[in-house]
């Protein structure tokens, strides 16, 4: 049983600063952007997918990045920063 925990983000600055690159440019999209799927980052980042992936899961490791299916296609995920409003689809 998972538990969520809010994070200021002064705590989350921090781990951000332990990130690869590619990470730090996949937060700063979302912050700027707002919620995205894999394949929206990889276009706007302009990173490989497989990069973005990667990026992705440190970010969700961290606790900076929640994921939650996307209503309009099941097959994918839709990324946001952890405390920030959803949007709707």
């Amino acid at each position: 049983m998972s538990r969520s925990i809010s994070r200021s983000s002064a705590e989350q600055d921090t781990d951000l600063l332990d990130l690869p690159p590619s990470a730090k440019l996949v937060a700063k999209t979302l912050e700027y952007e707002g919620d995205a799927t894999q394949s929206q980052l990889a276009e706007s980042t302009l990173l490989p997918v497989r990069t973005v992936r990667d990026a992705l899961s440190r970010l969700e490791k961290s606790g900076i990045v929640r994921s939650r299916i996307s209503f309009q296609d099941a097959r994918q995920r839709i990324y946001s920063l952890d405390g920030s409003e959803p949007s709707t689809e």
